[in-house]
């Protein structure tokens, strides 16, 4: 088996119905990749040794998804030299999403965070395929495929909507 290239990192387990739409990405894409629980207020410990250790263990990309005041994605970044892709996610005790988009987005200058949108962990999956594919002609020509995919896919639709009218058309 191939060692992990990208790491899926989450807060809390009720992160994992978001957090299971980048996973199933890299799947799609045959990217191997690990899936954990790091929580940056009740394990900081195990943050650190995370954050520090990623890149000794082969990982290329980290995308930490959290909910709430969301420090996982930046706390990360502050300790790994790889790139982190942030995930808000809207948990129970969110305002809406926007505690976690505004913790994850506004980091300050000299830790990036690259931020998707909320809930948006298929994104963080896609943006750190092409990440290892602008360094991997297999994963590039893979994400060149998914993206005439999607455009055929649009195709379709556009061309069901002309023929038969807005009046008669169903989403499928």
């Amino acid at each position: 088996m191939q060692h992990s290239l990208i790491s899926i990192i989450m807060g809390s387990d009720s992160d994992l119905p978001v957090m299971r739409q980048a996973a199933d990405i890299l799947k799609q894409f045959e990217i191997p990749f690990e899936l954990t629980v790091v929580s940056a207020h009740r394990t900081p410990e195990r943050l650190f040794d995370f954050a520090k250790n990623a890149h000794g263990r082969g990982i290329k990309v980290i995308i930490a998804g959290a909910g709430g005041a969301a420090h996982l994605p930046g706390m990360v970044a502050s300790l790994s030299p790889l790139p982190v892709i942030g995930v808000p996610i809207k948990s129970s005790n969110s305002i809406d999403g926007w505690d976690s988009i505004l913790s994850i987005l506004q980091m300050p200058n000299g830790v990036p965070v690259a931020t998707v949108a909320l809930n948006a962990a298929k994104n963080a999956g896609i943006l750190a395929a092409q990440i290892l594919g602008s360094n991997d002609d297999a994963i590039l020509q893979k994400m060149q495929n998914y993206m005439e995919e999607l455009k055929e896919s649009v195709a379709q639709k556009y061309e069901k909507l002309e023929r038969i009218g807005y009046e008669n058309y169903k989403k499928e």
